[in-house]
């Protein structure tokens, strides 16, 4: 079993100054369900390398089980510091793609023509595609066919409330709720911030942070 996870290769949140990236509990929960269950995990980002971290993720209040097992993981923090490069890889070699959030990618990913062609690949081949929290956004120009991809789906991901909790409504490119609506998904949503998984054939969706292990446990299911 050889699972792809995707990660963003994006550090400027908008014009602020600040900086963003990945989610750290959204890359190193699922990496460890799916390392955890026999699975080979391969890393990748668009620019290869070292994917950005977003700063906040890594505050001591942002800290889990999951993170902290990274963190003691000499292992894992090199494959994470060796990302490959995503123009490089071949889906066929894989059986499932995973992307972690963080917001870094709602400016990268989410427009990256080799990530669109990835994705579409995988789900033509009849691949499970997973995403969690900012992640779904990566499907915006993703098409099945002549349609979105997540047109007539059911999908979540980080929600409006939460973007507004966060303060980043108008800074953030596009808001993932609104987008995934505007594509004709059946966006649906937990409480904020409480775990919440979508699964609609192959396509597996989760909220936010506290989502990622059910993300990456319904992908796993995907391939049983």
């Amino acid at each position: 079993m050889k699972i792809l996870m995707v990660l963003t290769s994006h550090d400027r949140l908008g014009d602020t100054g600040e900086k963003t990236g990945f989610w750290l509990e959204e890359f190193a929960t699922p990496y460890y369900v799916f390392k955890d269950a026999g699975a080979e995990v391969t890393l990748a980002s668009p620019a290869g390398g070292q994917p950005p971290l977003d700063p906040r993720s890594d505050d001591e209040d942002s800290q889990t089980d999951s993170t902290r097992r990274f963190k003691d993981d000499a292992d894992a923090q090199q494959a994470l510091a060796n990302t490959r490069k995503l123009s490089d890889l071949d889906a066929s070699a894989y059986d499932a793609v995973f992307y972690p959030g963080g917001h870094g990618p709602l400016w990268d990913l989410a427009e990256d023509r080799t990530s669109i062609d990835l994705i579409e690949t995988f789900w033509r081949a009849g691949k499970p595609v997973g995403a969690v929290c900012h992640a779904p956004g990566v499907l915006r120009h993703v098409h099945d066919g002549d349609k979105p991809l997540v047109d007539g789906r059911d999908v979540t991901g980080f929600s409006n409330s939460e973007e507004a909790a966060v303060g980043l409504t108008d800074v953030v490119p596009f808001l993932v709720e609104d987008e995934l609506a505007r594509l004709g998904g059946k966006y649906a949503k937990g409480d904020d911030w409480s775990s919440f998984v979508q699964v609609d054939g192959r396509l597996v969706t989760g909220q936010n942070p506290a989502s990622s292990a059910a993300t990456a446990q319904a992908l796993l299911q995907q391939l049983a």
